[in-house]
């Protein structure tokens, strides 16, 4: 690497410690150009320093790599009418409460968050201009962006931000995004500056925390200060590109171009929005031309949309999206870890992604840890299927002739084929699960401990939609069950294990990518041990759109962003 130290040193002059640590690591080639980027973008370096300093060390100037789309047509015209299709809302747009793909769709049509996580797992201002840590990571500094307007004529200032965070960190008011902030942010650590800075005092440091800000934290949209969420479904209220222009549940949605928008105007004059409650019927409007866009589908029922020669703009994001099969870690047979080990190397991983994905997914290791993840740690083994360990390891825990148990899960995509492969793979040890497969509303219930069958069942196979860094992963589904500080709200396996509580700990706290890898090896290791949950696969997120309709930007979490949309 051939420095400009004289020009370096100037760039470091501006930064704090922790972003000049970032720096440091990438000068001394512990940090790749793309991690570099993105832990960048993290800890608050604006894209114009980071540029600059990819310059002083002798590498490209562009901080952006290049979209994640294939099929890239020629662009359209502006002013048309963009129609998507999506998976219908599972119950009513409160940003509160939404916990659904459709739901956070809807959300992210008017509303926006203090940040993008991009298609490449970057983070971009949105609402928020720039932010900073201290030493610590444990006090985050954000400033808000000046100007901008909400559809109500409010104007938007650090109050609106104060309230909207304390809203989602009160554990009574039974937020969705406790999910993320639980044990790390709550109300009180909600300060307002000025009236355009807003500082976070966590209760733990963490190294990642401006993901949680982000929409990857899908919740979180600005709401007007004091607006009660309750009433959102009814006027939509935010500061976006779009503004409301009707909704009716179970149906779809209409939005027309806000002509007042803070930056730049949405090309489209207008989009609408038509809910499927599965793929086939969404499938056949893209293919009959009723609708522009496809949100997302999966390979299995998508296969002509994939044909080679078809007419369709495919748009393919790696992602850490997955299904989690979690096994009740406190109800027999699953106290004991071999059995849980024992369903886990039933399965043929290869062939399920080959099956359910025509390799269109990466394998799973039983852990949150993605491959797409920079904090992945490699070096730990891939778990394979071996019928004789497990066989010997149901006969050790006392169970030679196999047992009878049941599994609950959602009508949704792939997921009911992989829970017969899941039942058929455990036939090959004498293992027999019965399956009860639900529409996802009755699946979620209030998504609640005694109100869900995804929570309370012995056995329950849920989607989980990407995250850009595996902390929320980490935390709601695996975490001691604490209701007084919100951990492990989404614990359907009910593990309670303090050795992994605290090296979670130790990882959400480090800001090291080194120090992260390290940690991630030991969760990862402490996981294929214990095995609560069963991460089979992270498959890749795929949207489509007519090959005559270009600019539709997805991410990987299940957002549909159409304000650079055009047709030709």
């Amino acid at each position: 690497m051939n420095v400009d130290n004289g020009r370096l040193d100037h760039l470091r002059a501006g930064q704090g410690v922790v972003e000049n640590h970032v720096i440091d690591e990438f000068v001394a080639g512990r940090l790749s150009r793309r991690d570099f980027l993105r832990r960048g973008a993290v800890v608050g370096i604006s894209v114009p320093v980071l540029g600059a300093v990819l310059s002083a060390c002798g590498s490209s100037g562009s901080p952006a790599p290049a979209a994640s789309t294939s099929g890239s047509a020629a662009p359209g015209a502006a002013g048309a009418t963009i129609k998507a299709g999506i998976v219908v809302p599972t119950a009513a747009i409160n940003p509160l409460t939404v916990a659904d793909q459709g739901g956070l769709d809807m959300l992210a049509q008017t509303g926006e968050y203090l940040c993008l996580s991009n298609q490449h797992l970057m983070l971009q201002p949105v609402l928020a201009e720039s932010w900073s840590a201290n030493s610590a990571a444990n006090v985050w500094t954000f400033k808000i962006r000046q100007n901008v307007k909400f559809h109500n004529g409010a104007s938007l200032t650090a109050d609106d931000v104060v309230y909207t965070y304390k809203l989602h960190t009160n554990p009574k008011k039974g937020s969705n995004a406790l999910s993320a902030f639980g044990g790390v942010l709550a109300p009180s650590g909600v300060k307002k500056v000025d009236d355009f800075t807003v500082e976070f005092h966590l209760e733990a440091a963490n190294g990642n925390f401006p993901y949680l800000t982000s929409s990857d934290n899908y919740n979180m949209i600005i709401l007007p200060n004091g607006y009660d969420p309750a009433k959102w479904q009814g006027s939509f209220v935010g500061t976006g590109p779009f503004v409301l222009k009707s909704y009716t549940p179970k149906v779809g949605a209409a939005f027309t171009r806000n002509e007042q928008y803070w930056g730049t105007k949405a090309l489209p004059a207008a989009t609408e929005f038509t809910f499927y409650d599965s793929q086939t019927p969404g499938i056949l409007a893209l293919t009959g031309g009723t609708i522009d866009v496809l949100g997302q589908f999966a390979v299995s029922g998508g296969e002509q949309l994939l044909a080679a020669g078809a007419p369709y703009n495919i748009i393919r994001l790696k992602s850490s999206a997955h299904r989690e099969l979690s096994m009740r870690c406190d109800q027999a047979p699953f106290t004991d870890p071999r059995v849980r080990q024992a369903i886990a190397l039933t399965l043929d991983r290869p062939a399920i992604v080959q099956a359910l994905f025509k390799g269109f997914a990466d394998l799973g290791n039983d852990s949150p840890f993605a491959p797409v993840y920079p904090s992945t740690n490699t070096s730990v083994a891939q778990r394979t299927q071996n019928l004789a360990k497990a066989k010997s390891l149901l006969a050790a825990a006392g169970h030679p002739n196999g047992f009878t148990t049941h599994l609950t899960t959602e009508q949704l995509l792939e997921i009911p084929s992989y829970a017969q492969i899941v039942a058929q793979s455990a036939k090959s040890i004498g293992v027999t699960i019965g399956l009860t497969i639900e529409s996802s509303s009755a699946y979620y219930g209030k998504a609640t401990f005694g109100n869900s069958d995804w929570l309370d069942a012995t056995m329950s196979l849920v989607d989980y939609g990407h995250r850009s860094v595996p902390n929320v992963f980490l935390g709601a589904p695996l975490e001691t069950i604490n209701a007084k500080t919100g951990t492990g709200s989404w614990n359907a396996a009910h593990f309670n294990n303090s050795q992994y509580d605290s090296l979670v700990a130790q990882y959400t706290a480090t800001a090291d990518l080194s120090t992260q890898r390290s940690l991630a090896g030991q969760i990862e290791t402490l996981l294929l041990d214990q095995t609560p949950v069963i991460f089979g696969y992270f498959y890749n997120y795929l949207t489509a759109t007519t090959k005559n309709t270009t600019g539709a930007y997805p991410t990987a979490i299940g957002h549909i962003f159409l304000n650079n949309a055009t047709k030709s």
